[in-house]
């Protein structure tokens, strides 16, 4: 269930979960997929790729995807591999997604075809789809299977780290047929965050806990790349321990863990369930409280590494971060 755990957090974070379509046109929506990438590659057109004849991949299910041919209709029914298609230079290929995807901007000219989980096979296969990007989770197996079982080419990818991010990456641009913008798109994150990571090495690392909500209260565990992006920054998950990406947790364990900072979505809301009930943590009341924008955190996509400096940045205010 790890998705429903992560779209729910996501879904606090950014308060909404679904917005309607947008009219801009394709002008429109090729230059806001060039400006979503940030330090990321340019983007390059999807071309065909020679060698992806023959060649199959085995997805996150552990079952064999051939590479070719290269589709002309997607699905994404996932954030992060929906706004890593258009990095790729596949968004004109695409022809739905779910309604949890809506970065860049122009995604929303996409067609939202329902839920990134248990999502109805029938409205996918409606759009004519010959590949379907799935998130890897046991409550996407039964529409994974009924789509293969439809003649329909399905992947699925669970991306819940930075390195699936980036074998994510690499992946799609050979599925895409654009095999050197999966490799550039995925060297680029890695190394901005490597500067952040060298930038950072040798700063004081602040105890922090990253809530992602009020009541009930759930934080950011070591399950997810948000804790990856913490280390990163130069902080300490009191919860990085936790296997879960985003475990319940009750107020007096955050208390008794003591971090020194709280993190908090810069756009979050202020509300009675902060206001009262977290404010028994010494680090709120101290006003220890370091805010993010969630545009930037709330998906493992081609903003990890803007992320990474922006935390960075928050966490540090002193120090020098590239």
């Amino acid at each position: 269930m790890r998705l429903r755990t992560a779209l729910v957090a996501a879904a606090v974070l950014v308060a909404a979960a679904a917005t309607g379509c947008d009219t801009q046109g394709h002008d429109a929506r090729s230059s806001d997929a060039r400006s979503s990438i940030g330090s990321a590659p340019p983007r390059v057109r999807a071309t065909a790729d020679s060698n992806a004849s023959a060649i199959v991949v085995r997805d996150d299910f552990g079952v064999a995807v051939a590479l070719a041919p290269i589709p002309q209709r997607v699905v994404s029914l996932n954030p992060t591999t929906t706004e890593l298609i258009f990095a790729l230079g596949g968004e004109e290929r695409l022809v739905g997604r779910s309604r949890w995807d809506k970065w860049p901007a122009a995604a929303k000219q996409i067609p939202a075809l329902g839920d990134a989980l248990r999502p109805s096979i029938e409205r996918v296969l409606a759009a004519r789809p010959d590949l379907v990007v799935l998130y890897a989770t046991q409550e996407n197996r039964p529409a994974y299977d009924r789509l293969r079982a439809a003649g329909v080419r399905a992947v699925a990818l669970r991306i819940d780290h930075i390195a699936q991010f980036e074998n994510a990456a690499r992946l799609l641009g050979r599925m895409l047929g654009s095999a050197a913008a999966g490799e550039r798109v995925a060297d680029s994150v890695a190394a901005t965050l490597d500067r952040v990571r060298n930038a950072t090495r040798d700063l004081p690392r602040p105890s922090v806990v990253w809530p992602v909500s009020a009541s009930p209260p759930i934080v950011i565990g070591g399950g997810s790349y948000m804790s990856e992006l913490l280390d990163i920054a130069g902080a300490r998950n009191v919860y990085g321990t936790v296997r879960a990406p985003s475990p319940v947790v009750s107020l007096e364990d955050v208390v008794a863990r003591n971090p020194d900072i709280v993190i908090r979505g810069g756009d979050d809301n202020p509300s009675s369930a902060w206001n009262t009930t977290w404010s028994v943590v010494p680090a709120v009341r101290a006003g220890h409280v370091v805010r993010v924008s969630t545009d930037l955190v709330s998906r493992p996509s081609v903003h990890l590494g803007q992320a990474a400096v922006a935390l960075a940045r928050a966490l540090h205010p002193d120090a020098v971060i590239p």
